[in-house]
């Protein structure tokens, strides 16, 4: 099947158009210059801009033998007639040398950007790595079908199971759960003694050891990355693919200075190899003990040129006398080093105008258990290092659905920005106010207590909120019972009664720099989505199925009543007596992508089941909110529509605050 790039509607194979909404399945727009360009083109004829999707493929063979792959060039016309039935694969001898534009499926899909040098010569080498282009991209692969359904296989038209290849099952894993430090796996295959990987090209990341460099890369900011390291570490033991982190070229920076990975390797295929000229790191009898960290880092240390710092040349030393064994122990030390830093004077970190220091948030100890310590867990402290906003960005859409002749949701964005910068210091202050709702009561009801609410909060937060304080909880509740009073009397007013009474339920979020508040009523949600706990639904809904799971009844037995999504709580039909809003404070300790949700986005699992796809790609910097947005309305509009749908995204990065250590 074909999925259209604009509306993810999944099309017919042999589709030029979405049926949906007519977007081309043939040819794409350049995203520099707006020339529509051939899928299996590379590059935009017309400014010359690399457009075509590039993957980076990973070729692998197993024992001896020729190489097997599907179609090793793409002139046809070279080949002997045969049977439609009969399989052909042309000899080693014939193909010394796989050229650019060969194919490397069967399906002629995947085609060689450079020569790939199998020949009789090397087929003792066991591994390629060489980038491809897919030549077609809307067509989805068997890896994201199976990573979609969330399952470990896929049955054929012709009832074929097609397993996962062994070199792809970590990939899969991974990124089932979020992880954007793993590039994405995009497809897979094994003919014969061949595997075949296609992941995401990251070659152009630049390298952890360029930035070490840097006069202005400060020692917390190298301290944040071994810590990076060690959950790296953790994360990559159970795939048995610590490898990973000992290939210096492997260790790459993503835009927001993030420390990731350019690929996975195995523990028991791989070689350590340094990326040294004069020496390869000699490793232990035990090569994946945790002193090979410590080995890596002297390596990072040596190259770069940089002089090792204060208690990190303990570390390195305890790492290589084995008084430093398990990682829980290792983060330990790191949480003490980052005690020292933040005890006395750091340089500030300047970045440059290519540089986004926002890198790791947290430097947390995760009480993990030492097994030295004769089953008592280390009861060390939490530090959270100090962090300061470096953007806010934000974008709301609202849409009638499906089904609805008229649009009772409204929503409400009120945002104040400065920015100061010096040479050697930078000041991003910043307060949002992000208010929605979603009507109830008909045309002329729903629509008016929807737009009242959000314009009464908004106007109680304009007089009172003016200095750089955030509002309390006091606030907040006085907010709520404000916009509920004003719809109240308009009922009243207009003698309106029963079901007749029109009300809305209301999410309202305040952001002031790091800090944030959360008040809402009713079913409208605000979710949040970290790289590090994925997605959290921050608000309860007050509805009658989660007021009878508070009060101890099983979850499926209170959804299984009639009226379990029937609301207990909204704003207009009663007075203030009636409303018990939620209110709740957290920080912003790691890059946030913010989410207000009508429940016509939210039904159904929607954003639980697509967050993957939909929302953690527009973490990141270079990602449109905007076209984000749009985005996540087609989709509820296709797996929902049923009801108005309105969505808010926030995007809030964060950098550790260099100036408060001072």
């Amino acid at each position: 099947m074909l999925i259209c790039p604009q509306c993810k509607f999944e099309n017919p194979k042999a589709n030029k158009f979405c049926q949906n909404c007519g977007t081309s399945l043939t040819h794409l727009v350049c995203h520099e210059c707006g020339t529509e360009v051939p899928l299996n083109a590379q590059s935009c004829d017309n400014c010359g801009a690399e457009c075509g999707q590039i993957w980076l493929a990973i070729i692998t063979k197993e024992g001896s033998g020729d190489w097997e792959l599907g179609s090793w060039q793409d002139d046809q016309d070279d080949l002997p007639t045969l049977p439609l039935s009969t399989e052909y694969t042309v000899p080693l001898a014939a193909r010394p040398v796989l050229k650019a534009g060969s194919y490397i499926d069967k399906e002629q899909r995947y085609q060689l950007l450079k020569p790939l040098p199998i020949s009789e010569e090397n087929t003792t080498q066991t591994e390629f790595c060489v980038r491809v282009l897919d030549c077609q991209p809307y067509q989805i692969s068997p890896i994201e079908a199976i990573l979609e359904n969330q399952d470990t296989g896929l049955l054929t038209s012709a009832g074929r199971e097609i397993k996962i290849p062994r070199l792809a099952k970590a990939y899969v894993q991974l990124q089932s759960k979020g992880q954007a430090e793993i590039p994405v796996i995009h497809d897979a295959w094994q003919e014969g003694n061949t595997q075949i990987l296609l992941i995401e090209d990251r070659s152009d990341w630049p390298r952890l050891i360029e930035l070490w460099k840097e006069e202005t890369t400060s020692s917390l900011q190298i301290l944040h990355w071994f810590y990076q390291m060690t959950q790296l570490w953790a994360l990559l033991e159970p795939m048995k693919c610590r490898q990973s982190l000992l290939e210096l070229s492997n260790l790459r920076l993503d835009e927001d200075q993030t420390l990731a990975l350019a690929r996975l390797y195995g523990e028991v295929e791989a070689q350590v190899n340094a990326e040294t000229e004069d020496e390869t790191l000699s490793l232990t009898e035990q090569p994946f003990s945790v002193k090979v960290l410590g080995e890596i880092w002297q390596e990072l240390f040596r190259q770069s040129q940089r002089t090792q710092f204060g208690a990190v040349l303990q570390i390195f030393e305890d790492l290589k006398l084995g008084k430093i064994q398990m990682i829980a122990q290792l983060r330990s030390r790191l949480e003490a080093i980052a005690t020292e830093l933040e005890a006395s004077p750091i340089p500030s970190f300047s970045p440059t105008a290519n540089q986004h220091p926002t890198a790791p948030t947290i430097i947390q100890l995760e009480n993990e258990r030492d097994e030295d310590s004769a089953g008592k867990s280390d009861d060390l402290p939490t530090i959270v290092l100090s962090m300061q906003l470096s953007s806010l960005e934000d974008v709301g859409r609202t849409d009638v659905g499906r089904q609805r002749q008229h649009n009772e949701d409204y929503f409400g964005i009120d945002t104040k920005v400065e920015k100061l910068e010096f040479p050697k210091n930078r000041v991003f202050q910043a307060r949002g106010l992000y208010i929605l709702c979603d009507g109830m009561g008909g045309h002329a009801g729903g629509e008016i207590a929807s737009e009242l609410a959000v314009n009464t909060v908004r106007q109680y937060f304009q007089e009172l909120w003016t200095t750089d304080q955030r509002p309390t909880e006091e606030n907040m509740r006085e907010a709520v019972y404000l916009a509920n009073e004003a719809i109240y009397q308009l009922n009243q007013q207009d003698a309106r009664s029963g079901v007749g009474r029109m009300g809305t339920t209301l999410v309202i979020l305040l952001i002031q720099d790091t800090e944030v508040v959360v008040a809402h009523v009713g079913d409208s949600r605000l979710y949040r989505l970290t790289r590090k706990r994925g997605l959290e639904q921050i608000t309860v809904d007050h509805e009658v199925g989660q007021r009878e799971i508070a009060r101890g009844v099983e979850p499926s037995i209170a959804y299984a009543r009639p009226d379990a999504y029937q609301l207990t709580q909204a704003l207009g039909p009663r007075d203030e007596s009636a409303i018990y809003p939620d209110v709740e404070f957290f920080d912003i300790n790691e890059d946030s992508l913010l989410i207000l949700a009508s429940d016509g986005l939210s039904d159904n699992d929607l954003l639980e089941t697509h967050w993957n796809t939909h929302l953690l790609p527009l973490l990141s910097s270079g990602a449109n909110l905007e076209r984000g947005v749009n985005e996540l309305i087609d989709l509820a509009n296709q797996k929902n529509g049923h009801d108005n749908i309105t969505a808010i995204l926030v995007r809030a990065k964060v950098r550790p605050n260099m100036e408060s250590q001072k």
